[in-house]
């Protein structure tokens, strides 16, 4: 089972902050996967549902199967975001490897996409909140939602929504993200990762250039 956690903000005043980049992608692959009905649960808002893995050939021809997965939207704000999903972790008796937190990274440029495991925070205060709760070696899927330049304009650009010409961008990466997700399930991060920027393509920009474009 994959606990996937989409970091942000709770209430209607946030949904189209950058800071819920993460809950938009989770919320693209319960859409895509159709998972079942959100419901509240482990503080969070939660759906449940399962992924197809990527299907393999075998002498009886192909084979395939599902990986059982929860998508989580914390509902503690974004710097307590540990708390749901230490509960989540603790109540299916899972290990911090099958959480893979889905969230916004200032320092890629907007629409990069970058997987990585376990580490240090950098600075992001959600997952700072997951590692004191389950420890550092959680998976993690970073949006590039680009720097504002100056580290004092980062708490605005952050709680800002994406403008309007960013939606187009924002639109793809989201799409890809779910349309990828069999890789993610089958723990093939590497290829998860290549696969989503194949179909969401974006230039490796400086983050702090801007974030109107790839």
């Amino acid at each position: 089972m994959l606990i996937l956690a989409g970091l942000g903000n709770p209430g209607p005043q946030y949904a189209d902050n950058r800071h819920n980049f993460g809950a938009m992608a989770v919320d693209a692959i319960a859409d895509r996967w159709r998972f079942g009905a959100e419901r509240k649960r482990f503080s969070s808002l939660a759906r449940e549902g399962e992924i197809p893995l990527p299907q393999v050939l075998s002498a009886e021809g192909p084979a395939g199967g599902a990986v059982r997965a929860l998508i989580l939207k914390p509902q503690t704000f974004y710097n307590e975001s540990g708390r749901a999903v230490g509960e989540a972790l603790k109540f299916f008796k899972l290990r911090p490897a099958d959480v893979v937190a889905f969230y916004d990274e200032i320092d890629l440029a907007p629409g990069r996409f970058r997987m990585k495991t376990g580490g240090g925070a950098a600075g992001n205060n959600g997952i700072r909140s997951i590692t004191a709760h389950i420890g550092p070696d959680f998976r993690r899927a970073r949006l590039g939602s680009g720097h504002p330049g100056h580290k004092d304009r980062v708490m605005g650009h952050v709680l800002s929504d994406f403008h309007k010409v960013e939606l187009p961008w924002v639109k793809q990466l989201l799409e890809a993200c779910a349309e990828a997700a069999p890789l993610l399930a089958a723990g093939e991060d590497e290829r998860y990762q290549a696969e989503v920027l194949r179909l969401a393509p974006a230039a490796k920009l400086d983050p702090r250039a801007g974030s109107g474009a790839k």
